[in-house]
C-alpha cells in the first residue's frame, strides 16, 4: 500500500541495458486547452460558421444563457432517456445548455456542435452546406419556442426578443387614425442608398409618407378617396434588439444578386426615443449598447462568418497576444524599443548583473528570452547572425573564452553600461508606467473578442469601424438595453447560475482531459537516447570503435526532454554506480570510419528541449579528455572522412609495378590534402580525386599543386569519394586496372563519343581530344570520322550529353563551344541521327513542320485555359529565357509581331450621320482576314434607333505599326496619312477615337497628349476615328452622350445630336435633364428621357426621384447614373421626348418592335434545338430551361422538432 511512497520520481527515466530501440505508439491527441483568452471557440464542421457566430451570440447574451439554465430536467427531461419510446425529452434545448456549460467550464480550445446539430436532424450534408444566418436566427428561435411548450420557459423569447410596430395612416380631412399593430423578433433594414443604422430607422419610422395627387387614400370614414400620411412607429422594445441588414439585392436589369458593400456605420450606443410611439419616458429607457456584431465576408454566392462580441461579464482575458509575452520589468532592465532592438545594449545589462560579469554563452541566450520575451534567432539572427559570431565581432566589449563556451564583458565597458543605465532610469520609468496603464485601461473599458470558428482573438472597440464596409462587412447588429446590469458575483465567473447536473458533468470531464493531456504530453515528450560509454570504446584509425561489441558498449535510455541536461547527467550517474570522476555528455553520430563526437552539451540549467536533443540521439559518455589514453578531436570541423586511396604498388625491390592498390584511409574532413603524401610515405606526386561512389574514368580531376593546401571539406570530398595518388616519376603514362584507363596528365582533356547513330562501326565509342574552347561541330566530326562512319552522317546528326543513368539529354547546338554549352571534359556524348536546333530556329521549324512560308506568322504558348496567350515577341530569345517547359504547347499563328515597344492598331473609319457615299464598298462577309476597303454593318453607335435605322458601317483603312510611347495625337496623325483615307482633315483635333468592342464604338479615348501605353490597350485591340465638323477637346468630366428627339404622332425619332454633359457636380438624373433640357431649349418639367439598351431593343426611362415630405429636412442621397440599372457611359443614346406634344409612357419604336420579336424567335428556335437534343439523349426534363450560370440549388434550411403540446 505505501511501498512507492517515499521513493524519488523516476518515472521519467527508464534504462533497458544492451537492449535496442523500443517502439513507441502515439496515442491520439486530446483536445488542445484554451489559449490566452481563456474563451472557448466553436469547432466548424466544414459549412457550419454561420451556426457557430449564432450560437456565440447567444451564449454571451447571459439573461439568455441563464433563463436556458433555470430549466431543469424535471422539465426538459433527460438525454440518457431520449431513446425511450415513451419519454418526452426536449433535445435541442438540453443540448444547448451542454454546449454553452462547455463553452463556460470546459477546458479545450474549441467546442463541436455536433450532437446540437444531430437534435437538429441535420445530416452530414445539410453540416457542409452554407446558410444565411438572418435565416437561421428565426428557425432557431422558432424551433426553440415549440421545443419549450408546455415549460417555464415558454415564453424565453419573446420575455427577451419580441417587440411590437404599429403602422399608422392619418386622413388629412378627418383625422381618422386607421392603425394595425406587427409582431417583429428581428428589424430587417435596408442599406443601399442609406448612409448608416440611425438613417435607415429615420427613413422607416420618422419620415411619413403621402398620398396625394394620382395616389389618393380611401378613407373609411370619409367614404372616399382623401390625402392622408402613412407611418410607423416601435411601439414596444424588446430587452435585446436584432437588426438584419439587407446586404444582398437583386439587380433587375443584370438578373443576378449581388451585395451591397457601401459605407454603413452603426453606433456604439444608439437612443431609440425618436423611433419610438412613447417618448414621455427617461431616455435610459431608451439607450441600447451594441454587443454582438455577426460579420460575412465573401459574396451573395458563399462566403464565411464570424462575430465580433462584447464580454459582458468579463469572463475571457482580454490581453493582447504581445502584451502578454512582454515580461516582468524591473528599473535596471533595458525595455524600451529603441534598447530592445540594439542587441549590444540588451546583453551589457545581462552580463552586468552578472557578480563576475562572467556567464556560460548558452545561458546568455537563455537570460536573453526571459528579458524580452524572444529568442536571439528570432528577433537578431537575421540581421546580425549567431549570437557567437556577433560577440566575436564586438571584441572591444565581449571578452570570449578560449573555447567560446563563456564570455564576459571588459571593464571599460562595463563602467560604460552603469552610467548609461543610470541616465536612463527615469526615463525608463515613464515609458514603462505608461505602457502598464495602457494594458490595463481600467474596470470600464469595453472587452471585446472576434470569435472565428477555433479561434479566439481580443479585439479593440475602434476596430468595429473597419466593419462598415467592403466584402468583409456588418450582416447582424445585436443591441441590449443599457439598463440591464449584471450582478457583481456573475463578473469573471463562468460557474455562475451553470446547474450542478453540469458543473458535475464538466469537472468530470475536465479532469479526464487532465489525464488524457498529462499522458499525451509524457508521450510526446520522452525521447529515446543512446548511452556510449567511453571506457567500452577506444580510438584508432581516426575515429572511435567499441572494445567489445556495440551491444556491450551502448545502453539505451527512455528520458523526458522537458528536464534539464543536469538531471540527465544526474540520472547517468544513478544507472552507472562504478563511475568516477566528472562526466562530460557530448552529442555523437554515427560515420563510415567508425564514432565521431561533435558537439559537448553545456548548461545544465537547460532541458533538452532548449539544446535541441533529438529523438534517437547518440551521447557519448566520458570524462571530456581522452579516451583509452588518447586525446580524440571533436567537433564537426574534424570530421573523419573514409576515402579509398589508389596509388601503384611497389614491389621487393623498392620499384613501382603497374598495378593500382586500393586501399581505405581516414582523414580529418579540416586536415590538408598533401596529408594524403605523408599517410602513403609517398614524397610527391599528383592527386586526382572522383567524387562520385562509381568511379568512372569520366569523373576524374587533377588537384593543381597551389589546391594541395585546401582542406578535404574545401575540395568537397566526402565518405566514399576516391583519390589516386600519382608519384612524380610516373610521366603522362596511362595506368590499367581491370581492362579500364586513367588519364594522368595534368588535366583531362578528352570527351568520350558513343555510337547511337544505328549504323555499324568498327568501335563503339571513341575518345576526342578537345578544350573547352572547342566547337561542337569538330568534335562531331572528328568521332564521325575515327568511328568510320558514312560521310553523309556528317549532314544528319548530332551530339546529345548522356547522364549518369544513361539518360540521353537535350541535343548541344553545333555552333557552341563546349563552355557555351555547359559540358565538363570528360563527359560522355551520344552521336545521333537528327539535326540539333539552333537557339533561333524554333519558329522556323514549326514552319518547316507545318509546310507553310513566310514571314508572316508568330507563336503564342496556350495558356492554363486552353486559349492563345500573350505573343513570343523575341524571337532570338532562348525559349528557356521565354519560360517554355517541356509539355508546353505553342500555337503558330498568322500575322507578322510588330518590333518589341510597338503596337499594329488596326484602324477603322466611323461616320454615324448617314451611308458611306465616297468610298466603294469591298464588303466581304464571309472572310474574316481584313483587308483595306472591307465593311462592318452595325448600328450607328451603342443603337442610335433613328426613324430608317440608318446602318452606319465601320470601314477598315489598314493597319498602323507605332510605338507605345506615342500619344493619341501621334495615333491620329499617322492614320490621316493611310493611302485609303480619302477624306481631307483639317488636323487630328477633328478626330474622335474610339475603341471598336463587339463590331461598334466602345470606349473613347479622350486626352490627346495622353500614351497609349497609359491607356493599356493590349495587342488585340482596333481603333476606329470618327469625323467632326469641329475642334474637340473633351476634359475628364466630360460625357459624350447621343441624343434624338422623338418625333410626335410617329414611332421614330430624329437625326442624333452629340451632347457633352459635364459631370463634375455628380452623375445624378436631375443633372441630365437639366442639360438635355437646355441643349433643346424645353423646360426641364416638360420633357422626358430615356437610355437605349441596343442589345434588348428596350429604353429605361430616367426619372428624377421625388423629394417625400417629412418632418425633417434633409439631403437625400441622389442616385448615381453610372450605376445600376443605368450603367450610364460616353457613346449612350438618349432619346428625349417633348412632353407638350405627346405625353405617352412609350419610347420604343417599330424597329424595336421587330428586334424585339427576331430575339423571340431566335430563343423559341434555340429552345426548341435544345428540346430535340435532350429528347434525342432521352433527357427527360426536356423543357426545363438551361440556367445562364451554373450554380448548385439553393436548399432550405430547417430544424425538426418534436411535439410537445
Amino acid at each position: 500500500m505505501f511501498g512507492d511512497l517515499f521513493e524519488e520520481d523516476y518515472s521519467s527515466v527508464s534504462n533497458n541495458n544492451g537492449k535496442g530501440k523500443r517502439l513507441k505508439t502515439k496515442a491520439l491527441e486530446p483536445p488542445a486547452p484554451r489559449e490566452f483568452t481563456n474563451l472557448s471557440g466553436i469547432r466548424n464542421q466544414g459549412g457550419t460558421c454561420y451556426l457557430n457566430s449564432l450560437l456565440q451570440t447567444l451564449h454571451f447574451t447571459p439573461e439568455f444563457r441563464e433563463a436556458l439554465f433555470s430549466l431543469g430536467p424535471e422539465e426538459l427531461g433527460s438525454l440518457e432517456d431520449k431513446d425511450k419510446p415513451d419519454a418526452k425529452v426536449r433535445i435541442i434545448p438540453l443540448q444547448l445548455q451542454r454546449l454553452f456549460a462547455q463553452l463556460l467550464l470546459l477546458d479545450q480550445e474549441a467546442a463541436s456542435t455536433a450532437d446540437l446539430t444531430d437534435s437538429f436532424g441535420w445530416t452530414s450534408d445539410e453540416e457542409m452546406r452554407q446558410h444565411d444566418v438572418q435565416e437561421l436566427n428565426r428557425i432557431l428561435f422558432s424551433a426553440l419556442e415549440t421545443s419549450l411548450v408546455g415549460t417555464s420557459g415558454h415564453d424565453l423569447i419573446n420575455r427577451l426578443y419580441h417587440g411590437t410596430i404599429v403602422n399608422q395612416i392619418v386622413c388629412k380631412e378627418c383625422k381618422n387614425v386607421s392603425e394595425k399593430q406587427e409582431d417583429f423578433l428581428d428589424l430587417t433594414v435596408a442599406v443601399k442608398n442609406v448612409s448608416g443604422l440611425e438613417d435607415a430607422l429615420w427613413n422607416m419610422y420618422v419620415e411619413e409618407e403621402v398620398f396625394d395627387c394620382d395616389n389618393l387614400y380611401h378613407c373609411g370614414n370619409c367614404g372616399r378617396l382623401v390625402k392622408a400620411a402613412k407611418s410607423a412607429k416601435l411601439r414596444k422594445l424588446p430587452p435585446f434588439l436584432t437588426i438584419s441588414l439587407l446586404r444582398f439585392n437583386f439587380d433587375f436589369v443584370k438578373c443576378e444578386r449581388y451585395k451591397e458593400t457601401s459605407c454603413y456605420t452603426f453606433p456604439l450606443r444608439i437612443n431609440l426615443k425618436p423611433f419610438c410611439e412613447q417618448s414621455e419616458l427617461d431616455d435610459l429607457e431608451y439607450m441600447y449598447e451594441l454587443f454582438s456584431v455577426i460579420i460575412h465576408k465573401g459574396g451573395c454566392y458563399g462566403g464565411h462568418y464570424h462575430v465580433y462580441i462584447k464580454d459582458v461579464d468579463h469572463l475571457g482575458n482580454w490581453q493582447f497576444q504581445e502584451d502578454k509575452s512582454k515580461p516582468d520589468v524591473n528599473l535596471e532592465d533595458i525595455q524600451n524599443k529603441e534598447e530592445i532592438d540594439d542587441p549590444l545594449m540588451i546583453l551589457k545589462a545581462i552580463l552586468l548583473q552578472e557578480e563576475s560579469n562572467l556567464i556560460p554563452v548558452d545561458q546568455l541566450g537563455q537570460k536573453l528570452l526571459k528579458k524580452i520575451g524572444i529568442s536571439w534567432n528570432k528577433k537578431y539572427r537575421k540581421q546580425y547572425g549567431p549570437l557567437r559570431k556577433f560577440l566575436q565581432l564586438h571584441s572591444q566589449i565581449f571578452l570570449l573564452s578560449s573555447d567560446e563556451s563563456t564570455v564576459r564583458l571588459l571593464k571599460d565597458s562595463s563602467l560604460q553600461v552603469e552610467s548609461d543605465i543610470q541616465r536612463n532610469d527615469q526615463r525608463l520609468f515613464k515609458t514603462l508606467t505608461s505602457e502598464s496603464l495602457k494594458l490595463n485601461d481600467g474596470p470600464s473599458c469595453p472587452h471585446w473578442f472576434d470569435i472565428n470558428d477555433s479561434r479566439v482573438q481580443p479585439i479593440k472597440e475602434k476596430d468595429i469601424e473597419q466593419q462598415f464596409q467592403g466584402k468583409e462587412s456588418a450582416y447582424m447588429l445585436f443591441y441590449r438595453k443599457s439598463q440591464l446590469q449584471r450582478p457583481p458575483e456573475a463578473r469573471a465567473n463562468p460557474r455562475y447560475k451553470v446547474p450542478c447536473h453540469l458543473l458535475s458533468e464538466m469537472d468530470a470531464a475536465n479532469i479526464e482531459l487532465q489525464i488524457k493531456r498529462a499522458e499525451c504530453d509524457s508521450t510526446n515528450n520522452t525521447v529515446e537516447l543512446h548511452l556510449h560509454l567511453g571506457p567500452h570504446y577506444h580510438f584508432f584509425n581516426g575515429a572511435l570503435h567499441p572494445v567489445v561489441s556495440q551491444t556491450e558498449s551502448m545502453w539505451d535510455l527512455t528520458f523526458d526532454k522537458r528536464k534539464t541536461l543536469g538531471d540527465l547527467r544526474q540520472s547517468i550517474f544513478q544507472l552507472l554506480e562504478f563511475w568516477e570522476g566528472d562526466m562530460v555528455l557530448s552529442v555523437a553520430k554515427f560515420v563510415p570510419a567508425g564514432l565521431h563526437v561533435c558537439q559537448t552539451l553545456n548548461g545544465d540549467d537547460l532541458t533538452l528541449c532548449e539544446i535541441e536533443i533529438a529523438n534517437g540521439e547518440d551521447i557519448f559518455v566520458w570524462n571530456g579528455v581522452e579516451v583509452g589514453g588518447i586525446q580524440i578531436p571533436t567537433g564537426s570541423d574534424c570530421e573523419p572522412l573514409l576515402l579509398n586511396v589508389l596509388h601503384v604498388a611497389t614491389s621487393s625491390e623498392g620499384e613501382e609495378c603497374q598495378q593500382l592498390i586500393e586501399t581505405s584511409h581516414v582523414f580529418p574532413s579540416n586536415a590538408e590534402i598533401g596529408t594524403v603524401f605523408t599517410a602513403l610515405a609517398i614524397p610527391e606526386g599528383v592527386i586526382l580525386i572522383n567524387n562520385t561512389e562509381s568511379r568512372g574514368e569520366e569523373n576524374w580531376t587533377t588537384i593543381p599543386k597551389e589546391d594541395l593546401k585546401k582542406t578535404f571539406r574545401e575540395q568537397g570530398l566526402r565518405n566514399g569519394s576516391s583519390v589516386l595518388i600519382q608519384g612524380s616519376n610516373d610521366g603522362n603514362s596511362l595506368l590499367t586496372k581491370q581492362g579500364k584507363w586513367i588519364n594522368t596528365v595534368n588535366e583531362i582533356n578528352w570527351l568520350q563519343v558513343k555510337n547511337l547513330s544505328q549504323l555499324e562501326s568498327e568501335e563503339e565509342q571513341v575518345k576526342i581530344s578537345a578544350t573547352l574552347n572547342t566547337v561542337v561541330f569538330d568534335i562531331r566530326i572528328k568521332a564521325i570520322k575515327e568511328l568510320k562512319l558514312l560521310k553523309e552522317l556528317a549532314e544528319n546528326s548530332c551530339l546529345r550529353p548522356i547522364d549518369r543513368n544513361g539518360k540521353l539529354l537535350c541535343p548541344v547546338p553545333d555552333r557552341c563551344t563546349l563552355k557555351e554549352a555547359g559540358l565538363k571534359m570528360g563527359s560522355s556524348l551520344g552521336l545521333c541521327p537528327g539535326k540539333a536546333p539552333a537557339s533561333s530556329q524554333c519558329l522556323k521549324i514549326m514552319l518547316d513542320k507545318c509546310g507553310l512560308t513566310g514571314d508572316t506568322w508568330h507563336l503564342r504558348k496556350m495558356d492554363w485555359c486552353f486559349e492563345a496567350g500573350e505573343p513570343l515577341c523575341e524571337e532570338d530569345a532562348k525559349l528557356k529565357e521565354l519560360m517554355i517547359c517541356s509539355g508546353d504547347t505553342l500555337l503558330l499563328i498568322e500575322g507578322k509581331l510588330p518590333p518589341l515597344g510597338f503596337l499594329t492598331v488596326p484602324i477603322w473609319w466611323y461616320q454615324p450621320r448617314g451611308p458611306l457615299h465616297h468610298w466603294k464598298d469591298h464588303q466581304d462577309q464571309t472572310n474574316c482576314t481584313l483587308s483595306q476597303g472591307s465593311v462592318w454593318k452595325a448600328s450607328s453607335t451603342p443603337g442610335a434607333p433613328s426613324d430608317a435605322h440608318e446602318e452606319v458601317s465601320l470601314w477598315y483603312l489598314g493597319d498602323l505599326e507605332i510605338s507605345e510611347d506615342a500619344t493619341l495625337g501621334e495615333l491620329k496623325s499617322q492614320a490621316m496619312t493611310l493611302p485609303s483615307l480619302e477624306f481631307s482633315i483639317p488636323s487630328p483635333a477633328f478626330l474622335r477615337a474610339w475603341t471598336v468592342e463587339s463590331k461598334r464604338p466602345g470606349r473613347l479615348l479622350r486626352v490627346h497628349q495622353q500614351q497609349l501605353k497609359e491607356y493599356k490597350l493590349g495587342k488585340r485591340t482596333e481603333i476606329c476615328l470618327e469625323p467632326l465638323q469641329k475642334e474637340e477637346n473633351l476634359g475628364p468630366w466630360d460625357v459624350l452622350l447621343r441624343t434624338q428627339m422623338r418625333l410626335p404622332g410617329e414611332r421614330a425619332y430624329g437625326p442624333p445630336v452629340d451632347v457633352l454633359w459635364d459631370t463634375a457636380r455628380g452623375w445624378t438624373a436631375s443633372s441630365l435633364r437639366q442639360r438635355v433640357a437646355d441643349v433643346y431649349s424645353l423646360p426641364v418639367e416638360k420633357i422626358e428621357i430615356a437610355k437605349y439598351f441596343p442589345e434588348k431593343f428596350a429604353w429605361l426611362p430616367v426619372s428624377s426621384w421625388n423629394q417625400q415630405t417629412t418632418k425633417r429636412k434633409k439631403k437625400k442621397k441622389q442616385d448615381n447614373l453610372q450605376g445600376a440599372p443605368y450603367y450610364l457611359k460616353d457613346g449612350d443614346t438618349i432619346g428625349v421626348k417633348n412632353l407638350l406634344v405627346e405625353d405617352d409612357d412609350d419610347f420604343s419604336t417599330v424597329q424595336d418592335d421587330i428586334g424585339r420579336e427576331k430575339q423571340k424567335e431566335l430563343a423559341l428556335g434555340k429552345r426548341k434545338s435544345r428540346e430535340a437534343l435532350r429528347a434525342q439523349s432521352g433527357d427527360v426534363f426536356s423543357g426545363a430551361d438551361t440556367p445562364a450560370r451554373a450554380r448548385g440549388p439553393e436548399a432550405s434550411l430547417s430544424i425538426h422538432v418534436g411535439s410537445f403540446r
